[in-house]
């Protein structure tokens, strides 16, 4: 009898382990990840699978074709880190200054890496072909959409005819539970830039000036009462302040005060609305106090969307794979935000969480996702390789 796939996972379980540290030890962030790609290759020769690396991303496709004929179905793993500075004492922490995976895309690209070897095992049983994406530029340079423009979907010949991808996560979720749901799964991200341009003058005059500075604080204020009072509870929006400047000195009135937001919302009503009225709230705040506003929208970020028919495909190969009780429903989408949201609106998709709290840690107050001290469990990464490798098994045979 043929081993399963969770039983070959765990076989391969040490290399993957190994790849994910080794990952974790030279974390890049952004689009070119020279290092990242170069062990990813590596990890993939012999598989007989199609390589071929991206032209304005350090990107890796690579096209698994299937004994039989039959459409394509794609997995996506991201591969960057992010700007921050590890804490979590882990014998393989970050060699690289200002940098870490304290996402868990490191274990998102072993997981990958295990999918494609459990179905290059499998070859024969497919009916069709499987397309890794390996993509660097999730944290907030649109990675996912330079894919697509250099053709990652059409990559078998054929255009995909559904994605999936999963999330690893630090906290919420006990190590290899997935959770996921139909319909929105992640929120869409926006950046509000706004400058209140005033008159600088002295701290003791303040009326020979023209003081941005409480224009801005009222502007603050006032976006968090738009959010209450102008927006349905049960299509919710976030807004939330994160960066505000004014002056160099205490006696100096500054001549400009600015400050950034960071926007989420769940649909695509909510998104547009919530532009609108963010930036009607700060224009009119500055005329009333006679200044001068600049203000602007920056793009991010759509919201990520489950397809309602490959959600519940995937909730019933969790179960088939991995066994009973290990899937559990979000009963509602989280704030975070994520470039999978560009493929879900060209192909039928779904995004899953893995839990992967490290068993020492409560999953209630473990640090979460981004957080400098953040750790993941390695376990799970059979877990990811056998759910994807999974996903795209019975995608295919049910074409």
């Amino acid at each position: 009898m043929s081993p399963t796939l969770a039983e070959s996972a765990v076989e391969l379980l040490p290399e993957l382990v190994a790849l994910r540290r080794s990952i974790h030890e030279e974390p890049e962030i952004g689009l070119e990840l020279p290092l990242t790609q170069a062990k990813v290759v590596a990890a993939l020769e012999g598989l007989g699978l199609e390589v071929s690396l991206g032209e304005k991303l350090s990107s890796v496709t690579a096209v698994l074709r299937g004994g039989r004929p039959g459409p394509a179905v794609l997995l996506r793993g991201d591969m960057d880190a992010l700007p921050v500075q590890e804490t979590s004492g882990l014998p393989f922490a970050s060699r690289i200054a200002g940098a870490m995976h304290a996402c868990g895309h490191d274990l998102h690209v072993a997981g990958l890496v295990g999918a494609a070897r459990l179905l290059a095992e499998r070859r024969e049983e497919l009916a069709g072909s499987v397309v890794f994406m390996f993509q660097p530029g999730e944290e907030g340079c649109g990675g996912a959409q330079l894919m697509v423009d250099e053709g990652v979907l059409e990559a078998a010949g054929t255009k995909a005819v559904a994605a999936y991808a999963l999330h690893v996560a630090a906290a919420l979720l006990p190590a290899g539970w997935v959770a996921s749901r139909p319909g929105p799964v992640m929120a869409a991200s926006d950046t509000l830039q706004v400058t209140f341009r005033g008159r600088g003058g002295h701290g003791s005059m303040p009326h020979a000036a023209l003081d941005p500075l409480p224009a801005a604080c009222e502007a603050v204020t006032a976006l968090q009462t738009m959010v209450t009072r102008r927006f349905d509870a049960f299509d919710p929006v976030v807004v939330t302040v994160g960066t505000f400047h004014a002056g160099s000195v205490e006696n100096v009135i500054a001549e400009t005060a600015t400050f950034g937001a960071t926007i989420r919302s769940f649909s695509v009503e909510a998104r547009e609305k919530v532009a609108q009225e963010a930036l009607r709230v700060v224009r009119g705040i500055g005329e009333a106090h006679g200044l001068t506003v600049e203000a602007e929208i920056v793009g991010g970020y759509p919201v990520t969307v489950n397809d309602p028919v490959e959600s519940a495909y995937a909730a019933g190969v969790v179960t088939e794979v991995l066994g009973a009780g290990r899937y559990v429903e979000m009963p509602h989408a989280v704030a975070g935000s994520e470039d999978f949201g560009v493929l879900d609106k060209l192909v039928p998709s779904a995004y899953l969480m893995l839990g992967a709290t490290p068993p020492d840690r409560d999953p209630s107050t473990a640090p979460y996702n981004h957080a400098p001290e953040a750790a993941f469990e390695d376990s799970v990464l059979g877990d990811a390789a056998a759910l994807l490798a999974g996903l795209a098994l019975a995608r295919l045979a049910r074409a």
